[in-house]
């Protein structure tokens, strides 16, 4: 009807923009995906199908961060539990029931593990502490190291570093979990490789129908046991200590070989173990003690470093370099001088 509508000026008809969905609305044809699962287009009610969605989009998302940050994901797997145990009870599908449980266990782990890490009690109340060894614990650290250099099945700093980490996860009861994440950043592109010589002498078992990729593509959500058979309860316990020194040992590693300097460099196997070596036989102040002599014999074997970083470059052929622990660098000495006031290692004359 005439006057009703505002007249427009004559003109090109005017395009309509693309329709942008508030943030959490559900955009139609859209697939949700989430622990290998599709989520139903018609599920109902609404809210669970958008949680299922938005959920498995920030499993993935946290897949891609450069660094895990487990009460991140201890929040996810709480999520998960709820959405699947709703989903459950609207569908009546017992494998659901079974996916929300163990979430729920994920969940848990994940923030017994964070705690660990933190060094503060696993319900929040305790206090913040820094992540140092104890006297005992740093005993501890050394003894393992020794531990590793004596009973590596393989050589190569790869396979060393390796069985660090997987001793200190299964040293309790001979078997821990690990994720795809974990072998990435300790290893690199090595992992599989690493892992599947483990595997091939015998020092490592992985879970029935799990080979080295699989484990490798393991998520944080649903990590694989490893066993260790050397490690399995037995009369003679090889890593005598308890839970506590235990999660401390391996969140102490975790930390060293996953410190930011190391990564921002890009850091090998070799330099990592190094890392490793120096933190655990250096004193409360950070410094190294008067008599430890940087990397000699026993460092070189136990990395498998190169002779030349293991010694440091000579600047004469009778003038040594040893390491310095201020600045991380070789410092030349003169002859006879070891390095910290000892002796010249004789792996470096």
């Amino acid at each position: 009807m005439p006057g009703l509508l505002p007249s427009r000026a004559p003109g090109p008809p005017r395009v309509p923009g693309p329709v942008v969905s508030p943030p959490g609305t559900w955009v139609r044809g859209r697939r949700g995906k989430i622990a290998q699962r599709i989520v139903p287009d018609d599920l109902q009610p609404d809210v669970l199908r958008l949680e299922l969605t938005e959920l498995g989009d920030a499993f993935r998302a946290y897949q891609r961060r450069p660094e895990p940050d487990l009460a991140v994901l201890a929040e996810l797997h709480d999520r998960k539990a709820r959405a699947f145990a709703l989903w459950a009870e609207v569908t009546d599908d017992a494998s659901l029931r079974e996916e929300a449980v163990r979430a729920e266990a994920a969940a848990r782990t994940t923030r017994e593990m964070n705690a660990n890490r933190l060094g503060i009690e696993v319900d929040g109340s305790g206090p913040v502490v820094e992540r140092l060894l104890t006297r005992g614990q740093g005993a501890h650290a050394r003894g393992v190291l020794e531990y590793v250099r004596v009973h590596a099945p393989l050589p190569g700093a790869g396979a060393h570093l390796a069985v660090l980490t997987l001793s200190l996860r299964a040293a309790r009861a001979g078997a821990g979990n690990v994720t795809g994440q974990d072998l990435s950043g300790w290893l690199q592109g090595d992992a599989e490789r690493v892992l599947r010589e483990l595997v091939d002498v015998g020092w490592l078992r992985l879970p029935e129908g799990v080979d080295a990729a699989d484990a490798l593509d393991s998520r944080p959500e649903e990590p694989i046991q490893v066993t260790v058979p050397s490690l399995l309860p037995a009369e003679t316990r090889p890593l005598p200590f308890g839970k506590v020194t235990r999660a401390r040992l391996s969140g102490w590693v975790q930390k060293v070989v996953g410190d930011r300097k190391l990564r921002r460099k890009k850091a090998g196997a070799a330099t990592r173990l190094l890392a490793v070596y120096t933190a655990a036989h250096s004193r409360p102040d950070g410094r190294l003690g008067e008599r430890w002599r940087a990397p000699s014999a026993t460092v070189s074997a136990w990395t498998r470093l190169p002779r030349s970083v293991a010694c440091g470059p000579r600047t004469s052929p009778s003038t040594p370099s040893c390491w310095s622990p201020r600045t991380g660098s070789p410092r030349p000495t003169s002859p006879g001088a070891g390095c910290g006031g000892g002796s010249v290692s004789a792996s470096c004359r």
